[in-house]
């Protein structure tokens, strides 16, 4: 039997460890799931609503505990709160839209026919959730699952072992059944032999390409459906009638906000020249003034990134870019201690050559670039093999619009970044993934179509 540890980022010490799930047990937790979908579905939906809601409610009731573990096990500092106002606000939009979203599509209904289609369950749904927001991120999915009559499996990011626990305990205690929603300690074999075996009837995804493309060869062959979150490197562009305070203040902390570990942060900026000096310049003294330090000191505005690991991955584009001609802005802080906690960076003088302006970094790092127009903004902002996000910043609606039809993303924001917006799908294209979740169509992507086609007498 394996061990899954999280390591803290505070200390670099073991914060928790759990026994991962043997091959027989974790077969006999999704055959409990399975079983217990067809009582779950045959429940009213008002009903499953109402125990989807008293589940996060229950979990709201937690969060001055959760606040700490959640610095303890993935840094983020305990003066931002914890997650618990956008987990609610996402189950709570997609309660209130579930009858709408659920209900029948009916195509007639005359002397002769009745003709309809239904949403149905898939029956089993696994959720395979990241660390960087590791409440939000799941709720996503298991709210509208178990509202639409799906039985819930959720793994959670070893970095994050504890959310999933937490979670299924407190929708246990508002009177979601066990077997209903499960938390599952399981390693990548394991996880992999279920998937492979159909054993669960969808699989949602965020995290990396690479797991990606292991979650698809785990699902060749069996059909199963599959919702996939992977890589970003969501890009803003300043135009030139900007109102540049307000472009400042919410891409640089779009792109520095949680260390930079952010599905939809904002990796890259593309200014106007007339803008772009005024931009660094104020880009600069936000960031110096940041304090970088222990999550559990009230006063730090920057953690430690999740694993040393990550932090090595950024210091290395960071080096690159600086070694092909980059210029570097922030001094090194105080309390970088070449590890977990890392200084925050701004390059200028980058180009998409380097690593930093392509790869996913995932940590507090930006390179900004002029650019003389439109056109050449977005012919920068397509040079990417990711697409999760572009953040527009104009006081002209119609110019954005025109932009937007241009940039191959799954959301295009005017004005803001780094949000998600339940009422809208949340969505990728190129190497970002595939699917949807939240908004009506999170709820289409969670169940499958049945058609009705009923003659009268």
């Amino acid at each position: 039997m394996s061990t899954i540890k999280c390591i803290s980022p505070i200390d670099g010490s073991v914060f928790a460890e759990r026994d991962a799930l043997s091959s027989v047990a974790a077969h006999k937790a999704i055959g409990n799931a399975r079983q217990a979908q067809q009582d779950w579905a045959s429940r009213s939906l008002d009903e499953r609503i109402e125990l989807v809601n008293a589940g996060v409610a229950a979990v709201g009731a937690l969060n001055d505990d959760i606040v700490l573990e959640l610095a303890w096990q993935m840094g983020r500092p305990i003066r931002y709160g914890g997650e618990f106002g956008g987990f609610e606000e996402r189950a709570s939009y997609m309660a209130s839209i579930a009858e709408s979203a659920l209900a029948p599509l009916q195509i007639a209904n005359d002397d002769d026919f009745s003709r309809y289609i239904k949403r149905v369950p898939h029956g089993v749904v696994m959720v395979i959730a990241p660390w960087n927001y590791p409440y939000m991120t799941a709720i996503n999915t298991v709210a509208p699952a178990l509202i639409a009559g799906n039985t819930v499996v959720l793994k959670h990011a070893s970095q994050t072992l504890l959310v999933g626990e937490r979670m299924a305990q407190a929708f246990h205690s508002a009177g979601v059944p066990k077997d209903v929603f499960q938390n599952m300690f399981l390693d990548h074999t394991v996880t992999a032999e279920l998937i492979a075996h159909s054993s669960v009837d969808f699989v949602n995804f965020t995290g990396s390409v690479g797991g990606g493309k292991a979650m698809e060869a785990a699902a060749s062959g069996t059909f199963t459906s599959m919702g996939l979150e992977l890589g970003g490197k969501d890009p803003g562009y300043v135009l030139d009638d900007a109102n540049l305070d307000a472009a400042v203040d919410t891409l640089i902390d779009g792109a520095m906000f949680n260390s930079g570990q952010c599905c939809c942060g904002i990796e890259r900026i593309y200014v106007a020249e007339s803008l772009f000096e005024r931009f660094v310049e104020k880009a600069v003294a936000i960031v110096s003034d940041y304090k970088l330090g222990n999550p559990l000191d009230s006063e730090t505005t920057l953690g430690p990134m999740a694993h040393v690991r990550f932090a090595d991955e950024v210091r290395s584009q960071i080096d690159e870019a600086v070694n092909a001609g980059a210029t570097p802005l922030i001094d090194k802080f105080a309390e970088d201690d070449g590890g977990a906690y890392l200084s925050p960076q701004i390059l200028t003088n980058v180009d998409h050559s380097m690593r930093v302006m392509r790869d996913e970094s995932f940590g507090p790092v930006v390179g900004i670039m002029p650019v003389k127009d439109d056109a050449q903004a977005i012919e920068l902002m397509n040079d990417s093999e990711f697409g999760l996000t572009a953040s527009l910043w104009t006081s002209d609606l119609d110019r954005a619009v025109a932009i937007g039809d241009q940039i191959e993303t799954g959301t295009i924001f005017m004005n803001r970044c780094d949000y998600l917006d339940p009422g809208l799908c949340w969505t990728g294209c190129k190497n970002t993934g595939r699917g949807g979740g939240l908004s009506e169509i999170g709820y289409h992507n969670l169940t499958r179509p049945k058609s009705f086609h009923l003659k009268k007498g």
